[in-house]
């Protein structure tokens, strides 16, 4: 397992360590519930350095972008970051991942840990461009800082004006008397916040300045867990269970990254989706009978039996406190308000189909 600069802070504050994506990171700390409410009602740090960076640099990096990615990146101006997702050859998706524009000759690609050897390698594959690429992976961290105080946490270690950072936007600047961080309006829990991305030498003091800062709002570290449970209640499609090598963006409901605008990888077979009617979606359900919790390939039956769909994504809602989940379904019982059932432990337990976010 790889290690990340601060996996022996988290060690040391008794985090619950664990497997992820190739990397020994921290899963929880004191409880799944009390650190997902303490991110929804006040602010918590999640460790996140075992996601991959690449740089493209050069006069046609869009042009590599535009062919690999889904969404239009044209679109993007300086500070400017774009969620998107990498189609693959065969009708899915490679990765999903965010692009920022540095300026027009100079991008940075986030991407997923457990993908970056594949995506490096796909998106070389394409660079027929002469597009200059680094993988700068190994050498930074990122820290998210997410919750409704985390701006009044980090407001507190730097000069610039983070009110003035629009969500999907960052911008480059000192922060806790660290330079060359770049600061950014993004996150994964829909709960607010900023992911402070800083190389591997600057992350411990970094994180330290964080939770001093931090003390007044009773600042907490949050493990993987937790993060699983938020993005779940927002609906944020998670690589390797909503989304994957088999999916198209439009059975995702992705089809708003998705711009038939431009040319990219398998562009006409998912425009042909978008037009003729995707034979499954992805759908948000709910589960009112206590005790039953959805997991991943549970599989999802219609009211005779017949087998309809899988569950991608399930979880007991610390918010809401009900289950819910995340399931492809043939069409015809996509719409909201179906009924439909969830085959848990040989027992067909009734769940509705219903909105998403869930929250």
């Amino acid at each position: 397992m790889k290690e990340t600069v601060l996996s022996a802070l988290h060690t040391s504050l008794g985090a619950k360590m664990a497997e992820f994506a190739g990397y020994n990171m921290p899963i929880v700390y004191s409880s799944i519930n009390e650190e997902h409410k303490a991110v929804r009602n006040s602010v918590g740090v999640f460790d996140v350095s075992h996601m991959g960076e690449f740089l493209l640099k050069g006069e046609k990096a869009l042009d590599l972008i535009q062919l690999v990615t889904t969404n239009d990146a044209s679109k993007l101006t300086n500070g400017k970051v774009q969620y998107s997702c990498m189609p693959n050859d065969t009708g899915g998706i490679v990765d999903d991942l965010l692009v920022y524009r540095w300026d027009e000759n100079e991008y940075y690609l986030v991407v997923n840990a457990s993908n970056i050897e594949k995506d490096w390698n796909w998106i070389k594959e394409h660079n027929t461009f002469g597009v200059e690429m680094k993988n700068l992976s190994d050498d930074m961290s990122l820290l998210a800082v997410q919750g409704p105080n985390a701006l009044a946490t980090l407001q507190k270690l730097t000069s610039v004006n983070l009110s003035d950072i629009p969500y999907y936007a960052f911008v480059g600047g000192s922060m806790a008397g660290i330079d060359d961080v770049i600061i950014s309006n993004t996150g994964y829990t829909g709960a607010g916040g900023f992911e402070i991305y800083i190389w591997n030498k600057d992350a411990r003091a970094m994180w330290d300045a964080i939770f001093e800062a931090g003390k007044e709002f009773g600042i907490v570290p949050t493990g993987l867990a937790c993060r699983d449970t938020l993005r779940l209640e927002k609906a944020f499609c998670l690589y390797g269970h909503d989304i994957d090598d088999t999916t198209s963006p439009i059975e995702a409901g992705l089809g708003w990254i998705t711009k038939f605008t431009k040319n990219f990888v398998q562009s006409d077979y998912h425009k042909a989706i978008k037009e003729n009617g995707s034979k499954r979606k992805l759908v948000g359900f709910e589960i009112l009978e206590k005790g039953k919790i959805p997991r991943q390939h549970f599989k999802i039956k219609d009211a005779a039996g017949n087998e309809i769909g899988e569950v991608t994504s399930g979880t007991q809602s610390p918010t809401l406190g009900k289950a819910i989940g995340l399931a492809y379904v043939q069409s015809a019982h996509a719409a909201i308000g179906s009924e439909i059932f969830v085959d848990i432990r040989n027992q067909a337990i009734k769940a509705t189909v219903v909105k998403t976010p869930f929250l």
